[in-house]
């Protein structure tokens, strides 16, 4: 488990920086790459120089953590073609540019392991996410498609799809409501386990999907409270 070349975007805080320091606990040199430290995502260009670049300072590239994302909030009458645009960049074809760029390495290797953070909203629906909840889909999509084409080559793929996290995008979105304490409470009650996911237990599933002990490609690991298999009726 020590000593792998581990990239992860969206570093600069909640379940980016959380990975980070998971990775790095376990003795991993962690190459974080972020929006606010000028990497962009969205740019193929810059995701092959970034890329070529660990490869040549390290030598190879062990495990990729997509994680950079944006949300969005409204439903579909609401949504600009502007903000569809901007969602899907960064979460879905940021993912494919920057594993575009990785791959070539972990195939020269035989090995890699690529863990995209997707979310619950792929899978269940949640009002005022028509955009985020699109973009996530996709990435659940592009995950197991991933995960087809590059299990003879040694790489697997998987993704993690927590509830609602409490990080710095939700803490922003409760802030601005009308009433924050009954804002926090009812996506509290949203999980049957009746609380938010700290970034800290996102990062641990991260690093269990990442390990060359852990059997599986193609798969999906919920993090949600209880959101998609729960229900409780009193």
């Amino acid at each position: 488990m020590s000593g792998r070349i581990v990239i992860v975007t969206g570093t600069s805080g909640g379940i980016g920086s959380a990975i980070a320091a998971e990775f790095e606990s376990l003795g991993d040199i962690v190459v974080g790459l972020d929006i606010v430290e000028g990497f962009d995502v969205t740019d193929p260009e810059q995701c092959r120089a970034t890329a070529a670049r660990i490869d040549a300072e390290h030598g190879r590239i062990d495990v990729l953590c997509n994680n950079a994302g944006i949300g969005a909030v409204g439903d579909v009458t609401q949504a600009t073609v502007e903000e569809w645009e901007r969602v899907f960049a960064v979460n879905v074809f940021g993912i494919a540019h920057l594993s575009a760029a990785v791959l070539p390495m972990m195939r020269r290797a035989g090995h890699g392991s690529i863990v995209n953070t997707c979310s619950i909203a792929a899978a269940v629906g949640l009002v005022e996410r028509a955009v985020y909840s699109a973009s996530k889909g996709a990435v659940l999509g592009l995950t197991r498609a991933m995960a087809a084409d590059e299990a003879e080559n040694g790489v697997r793929v998987n993704c993690v799809s927590p509830g609602t996290v409490d990080g710095p995008w939700v803490r922003r979105l409760i802030d601005n409501s009308d009433d924050p304490a009954a804002t926090r409470s009812a996506l509290e009650r949203r999980q049957p386990l009746g609380r938010l996911v700290a970034p800290e237990e996102v990062a641990k599933a991260v690093a269990f999907l990442a390990a060359d002990t852990t059997f599986t490609t193609g798969q999906e690991l919920l993090l949600d409270g209880g959101i998609a298999g729960v229900r409780i009726v009193r």
